[in-house]
């Protein structure tokens, strides 16, 4: 039997939700949808948020509550979703596509900087950054927060990323710590020096609860703001169209999501555990996840090491994806893990630079890591059977 690349994690306590919302007749937005938003505070604690129908509609909404005018610039990754371009050129604003770091799938602040340096003729400056997390791995917001730009953060395949708040922490103690310390945010997880990392740099933040998000109800998402000044921006955008808030249904499957999330991590840094042994012995290479800058402490310097230095602070990954930058060519990997019976793709097939809307030259480290990097399965309901002959088939990848 064949092992897909994906499949959505619905055991049976999501579908006993979902049905007992259909039972009750109550499939609309309603009160489901406020149980999923007080059950996501606890988790996130951030002060006000938005239940929505779509990723596309959250980010709409947060485009519209900076009232930025037409023609300003909004500063995206060349590796962000697809529907990013649709959303800002409706508003009449202007994409500006920025390239991300060698051996990463994140934008940094080198590379914002650069467009804020450029001088493109007929390039506005740019008024916003949206930051997408891609493939689960986290930018340094903080440091992009100082360069004075409003940021809005898409953490819809990074949820369960950690950050350790203790800076002389090494960082096999955070791949070692105990998922369930960190259900919660940093004031109450166990170990007391663990952060989500869910909106630490954004003005406002989207978490997509689409099929393919770390999280998903079916389709949805969910706008927040972390902080009163920001929330109270995002409550003018509150009074909405039944038509734009997330259904019942699709919350019912979303508060069960959320319960399970610490137990689906588990599973997942055990599958990549195993992955990763086998992926040491190829040469083919992994994305570096590299620490951050202290959310807490923006513009505070180490005190420790060369006093002109931002303390940087070590980061777990959640394991949403796995993949592997190629030394050989997509189509021989792909046709080796068919022979297999094993489904791979593309990485960034469905990005802005991957469907051709960003030139080359204009984004030369996106294009090559959307040529070069491939995705294996890695889901909780894998097995540990088909996650073995995963391992293998990274082992002997041409």
């Amino acid at each position: 039997m064949k092992i897909e690349i994906y499949s959505p994690t619905i055991r049976r306590k999501e579908m006993d939700a979902v049905l007992t919302a259909m039972v009750e007749d109550k499939i609309g937005p309603g009160e489901q949808a406020k149980f999923l938003i007080q059950t996501a505070r606890e988790k996130i604690r951030f002060d006000y948020c938005l239940a929505l129908r779509s990723p596309a509609i959250a980010l709409y909404l947060a485009l519209k509550a900076l009232n930025l005018e037409q023609g300003q610039g909004v500063v995206v990754s060349a590796l962000s979703p697809l529907y990013y371009e649709r959303v800002i050129k409706d508003l009449g604003l202007v994409p500006l596509y920025c390239d991300v770091l060698s051996s990463a799938a994140c934008i940094g602040r080198e590379s914002v900087e650069k467009i804020l340096a450029s001088k493109q003729t007929g390039l506005p400056h740019p008024r916003c950054i949206v930051l997408h997390h891609t493939l689960g791995f986290i930018p340094d917001g903080s440091a992009l927060a100082e360069l004075g730009i409003p940021i809005i953060e898409d953490c819809s395949q990074s949820y369960g990323t950690t950050i350790r708040a203790d800076a002389d922490s090494d960082a096999a103690d955070v791949k070692s710590t105990d998922l369930k310390s960190v259900d919660a945010k940093s004031a109450e997880t166990k170990s007391g020096d663990l952060k989500f990392v869910e909106g630490n740099a954004g003005v406002f933040t989207i978490l997509g609860l689409e099929e393919r998000d770390m999280l998903t109800s079916g389709g949805g998402a969910l706008l927040y703001s972390m902080n009163r000044r920001d929330a109270a921006v995002l409550r003018n955008q509150g009074d909405l169209p039944l038509e734009y808030g997330l259904p019942d249904m699709n919350a019912a499957l979303a508060v069960v999501q959320f319960r399970e999330a610490v137990k689906n991590l588990l599973k997942r840094r055990e599958i990549a555990r195993l992955y990763t042994q086998s992926a040491l012995r190829t040469r083919h290479k992994r994305f570096v996840q590299y620490d951050v800058q202290n959310p807490g402490a923006q513009g505070e310097r180490s005190s420790g090491g060369n006093g002109d230095e931002p303390e940087k602070l070590p980061v777990e990954y959640n394991n949403y994806a796995f993949p592997l930058i190629l030394e050989t060519g997509m189509k021989d990997v792909k046709a080796y893990a068919r022979r297999k019976d094993i489904a791979v793709e593309s990485a960034f097939e469905n990005t802005l630079v991957g469907s051709g809307m960003v030139p080359p030259e204009q984004c030369p480290e996106a294009y090559s890591l959307s040529l070069r990097t491939v995705l294996f399965p890695i889901y909780p309901r894998l097995g540990t059977a088909n996650a073995g002959k995963v391992a293998k088939l990274i082992l002997t990848l041409p």
